[in-house]
C-alpha cells in the first residue's frame, strides 16, 4: 500500500493553522466577576457578570465593608472591621490565604494605581494607615478628622483624599511624604469621595447634609454643591453615599442611601438627569470595566440592583447576603 506523502510546503500551512489555534484557547478571556460584602452576613457574595447570578459565597472575618480586587485580579482583599484586619482571598478558590495588618476599625481602602501601596481609613483611630501589601508592613500613620471613611486617589496616584464623618472635612494627602496638604470642608457626613478620571475634579458625598460637593483639585475650592429632589421622597431620606463617574467625565452615578434610588446627574453642568429606582438603603456603586452596567449594594433589601449604563435603566435585582456593604469588580 502507498503512503500518502506530506510535501513540506502542506507541512508548513499545516503547522502555521495548530500555531494559530492555540493563542486563541490560550488568551481566552475569563468572565467578568462581581463580589458584594455582606457586613451582617461575614461572607462575600460571589456574582457571574454573564448570567448575573451569585455563583459562590465565601466566608471572610467580621463586619466586611471596605472591597477591593488586586491589579491582576488574582486577590480580593476585604476590610474585616470588627476583626481589624483585611483578610486576602485567592479568587480562584475564595480561601482566605493570609491576614494584613489595618489598623482598628478599617472601614473603606483604596489601592496605588500600581497596586501597591494600600491606604486604609481607620474610622475609630482617627488615622489613616499606609500598608505595604507584600511585607505587611505600616510604612505609615496619617491623623485625619474624626471617624475617617471616603478614601479617593488621584489617577496618578499622588494626591489621597480621606474624608471624616464627624469632622466634615476633605483632607488632601501627598503620597510623598504622608503629609496632610489641605483641609477643604464639606457638607455633614462626608461618606465618599471619587476622582475625575483626568484629575481635575473630585466628588465628595455628604450624607447627612444631602449634597454632592464637586471640588476643583487645583484650588481645593468647592465649585458646586448638587442637591436632589425626588417627589414623595423626605429631604431626610435623601442621603448621598456611592458615587462613580464616568470615564469620558459625561455622567456621574450617586446612591442615595434611603432613598433607594441612585441619581444619574450630568457631570459638566452637574444637572440631575434622571433618578433610577434601586433596592432599599442603596450604599455602594461600581462599574463593569467595559462600564456597560452599574452594580449598586442595596442593604437593608439584601439584594444588588444592576443597571443599563447607556439605557440608564435598572435590568435586575440579584439576591446576595445579609446587609449588602461594598462592591469590587474584576479587572478582566
Amino acid at each position: 500500500m502507498s503512503r500518502h506523502r506530506i510535501r513540506p510546503a502542506q507541512a508548513a500551512l499545516v503547522a502555521a493553522a495548530l500555531a494559530a489555534a492555540v493563542p486563541a484557547q490560550a488568551t481566552k478571556v475569563q468572565a467578568t466577576t462581581v463580589y458584594v460584602s455582606n457586613e451582617k452576613g461575614n461572607s462575600v457574595s460571589v456574582i457571574d457578570v454573564e448570567t448575573l447570578k451569585v455563583t459562590a459565597t465565601w466566608p471572610v472575618g467580621r463586619r466586611p465593608r471596605g472591597i477591593t480586587v488586586g491589579k491582576d485580579g488574582s486577590l480580593l482583599y476585604v476590610c474585616a472591621s470588627d476583626d481589624d484586619r483585611i483578610d486576602v482571598l485567592d479568587t480562584k478558590t475564595g480561601k482566605i490565604v493570609r491576614s494584613l495588618r489595618s489598623g482598628p476599625d478599617p472601614e473603606q481602602f483604596i489601592a496605588h494605581p500600581s497596586g501597591n501601596p494600600l491606604y486604609v481609613a481607620n474610622e475609630d483611630d482617627s488615622q489613616v494607615t499606609v500598608l505595604d501589601i507584600e511585607k505587611n508592613k505600616v510604612v505609615a500613620e496619617v491623623p485625619v478628622g474624626v471617624e475617617p471613611e471616603g478614601m479617593g486617589l488621584s489617577p496618578d496616584g499622588s494626591i489621597l483624599v480621606n474624608t471624616s464623618e464627624t469632622t466634615n472635612m476633605a483632607h488632601f494627602i501627598d503620597t510623598k511624604t504622608f503629609q496632610v496638604i489641605d483641609n477643604v470642608l464639606v457638607d455633614a457626613r462626608p461618606r465618599f469621595a471619587e476622582f475625575s478620571q483626568d484629575g481635575q475634579w473630585l466628588w465628595v458625598s455628604a450624607e447627612v447634609g444631602g449634597t454632592v460637593s464637586v471640588i476643583d483639585v487645583g484650588t481645593r475650592k468647592v465649585v458646586k454643591k448638587i442637591t436632589f429632589k425626588i417627589p414623595g421622597v423626605t429631604d431626610e431620606q435623601i442621603q448621598p453615599v456611592g458615587v462613580r463617574l464616568t470615564r469620558d467625565g459625561t455622567k456621574a452615578f450617586i446612591a442615595l442611601g434611603p432613598a433607594n434610588r441612585v441619581a444619574v446627574v450630568d457631570a459638566k453642568t452637574y444637572e440631575v438627569q434622571k433618578y433610577l429606582p434601586v433596592g432599599q438603603r442603596v450604599w455602594q456603586l461600581a462599574f463593569t470595566p467595559d462600564q456597560k452596567l452599574l452594580f449598586s449594594t442595596n442593604g437593608t433589601s439584601n439584594d444588588v440592583s444592576v443597571i443599563d449604563v447607556e439605557a440608564l435603566r435598572v435590568t435586575k435585582s440579584i439576591p446576595v447576603g445579609l446587609l449588602p456593604w461594598g462592591v469590587a469588580v474584576s479587572p478582566q
